[in-house]
C-alpha cells in the first residue's frame, strides 16, 4: 500500500453558529474565545503539531473575520514593541500565518459536512488529507491529530477519531460498526450516521478528526444524500469499506469538549481555565466560592 505524508488539512468553518446567537450575528463561531484564544486557533495549533503545512478553510459569507485573524496586525505589533511587551508580541506572532499557507474556498450552499469537504477537492488534490472540526476541542498531552498521524504512518487507509458515548447520545454522532477491536485501534466494517439508540452498532462514536484518502472525495462527488437530507462525510467514508479499502477508528488519548454547544463551551472554559498556571488559583477559589454559595442557598 502506498502511503503519503499528511501535510494538508481541511477546516469546515462555513456553519452559521445559530446555537450561539446573538453573538454569532456579528462574529464567526470559530472566533469565539476559549479563555484567550479563539476556537480556530486551537485547531490550527493541533494541526501544526501534527506536521500540517497547508491549511484549507471552507468558509461562507460573513466569515471574513477568520481571514483577518490570521493576518499580520502591524498597528498592534508597533504598539507592543513601543511598550517593550515582548511576551505579548510572541503570543501575537503565533497567530500569524505566512502568505500562501492558508487557502479559502466558499461553500455556497449548506448541504452538509460531506459537501463542505468536497468543496476543497481541487486544493486537496490526489493525496491524503486531514479534516478538523474546530467545534471539537481536545485537551491532550500529545495533540489528537498528532497521535493519529503517527498511527496512520503505520496503517495507511482512512482513520477517524472515536470515543465511547452513552446509547442515549449515539443519535447525535456517526457510529462505528466494529470488525476487530485492537484496543487503541479498531478495524471498521461499517458506519452509521446518527442511528436511533436501539439501532446503534456500537457505542464508539466518530468525533471531529479525520485522516482520509483522496478517494473519499470521489465518493462525495456522487452527491448522495444521507441523514437529514445532507451529504454526509460518514457515508463517503463508509463507501471506502464497501470498496475494500481499510477504515480504522482511533481511540485518542485526551478529553474532548463539544464547543458547538453552550454547555460544552462552558465546560471547556472551566477545564482550560483551571489548566492555566496564571489563572488556576484565582479561578479555582472563585468556583469553590460559587459552589459553597449554591449549597448554602439550598
Amino acid at each position: 500500500m502506498t502511503k503519503y505524508k499528511v501535510t494538508k488539512a481541511v477546516f469546515p468553518v462555513a456553519g452559521l453558529g445559530t446555537r450561539f446567537l446573538p453573538a454569532t450575528k456579528s462574529i464567526p463561531k470559530e472566533i469565539m474565545t476559549l479563555v484567550d484564544r479563539p476556537l480556530i486557533q486551537y485547531a490550527i495549533d493541533e494541526a501544526r503539531a501534527a506536521g500540517i503545512t497547508e491549511f484549507i478553510f471552507v468558509t461562507s459569507r460573513g466569515k471574513s473575520a477568520l481571514e483577518d485573524y490570521f493576518d499580520h496586525a502591524p498597528i498592534i505589533e508597533a504598539e507592543l514593541k513601543a511598550k517593550n511587551k515582548k511576551d505579548l508580541l510572541e503570543v501575537l506572532k503565533a497567530t500569524d500565518m505566512e502568505s500562501g499557507a492558508i487557502a479559502y474556498v466558499r461553500q455556497q450552499k449548506a448541504l452538509g459536512l460531506g459537501h463542505a469537504v468536497w468543496c476543497a477537492r481541487r486544493l486537496v488534490g490526489d493525496e491524503p488529507f486531514a479534516v478538523l472540526l474546530p467545534d471539537d476541542v481536545i485537551a491532550a498531552e500529545k495533540p489528537c491529530l498528532q497521535q493519529m498521524v503517527e498511527t496512520y504512518e503505520e496503517t495507511g487507509g482512512n482513520m477517524v477519531a472515536a470515543m465511547e458515548v452513552s446509547p442515549a447520545k449515539a443519535s447525535s454522532y456517526g457510529v462505528l460498526d466494529i470488525k476487530d477491536d485492537m484496543g487503541t485501534l479498531v478495524s471498521v466494517k461499517g458506519m452509521v450516521e446518527k442511528p436511533k439508540a436501539e439501532e446503534a452498532p456500537s457505542n464508539l462514536a466518530v468525533i471531529g478528526r479525520y485522516i482520509l484518502s483522496p478517494t473519499v472525495l470521489d465518493n462525495l462527488n456522487r452527491m448522495k444524500q444521507g441523514a437529514g437530507g445532507e451529504i454526509q462525510l460518514t457515508d463517503a467514508i463508509a463507501d471506502e469499506i464497501t470498496a475494500g479499502n481499510p477504515v480504522y477508528g482511533f481511540r485518542f488519548r485526551g478529553q474532548r469538549y463539544d464547543c458547538g454547544s453552550k454547555a460544552g463551551f462552558l465546560q471547556a472554559t472551566v477545564a482550560f481555565g483551571l489548566a492555566r498556571s496564571d489563572l488556576a488559583e484565582e479561578f479555582s477559589d472563585y468556583l469553590h466560592h460559587m459552589i459553597a454559595q449554591q449549597k448554602a442557598a439550598q
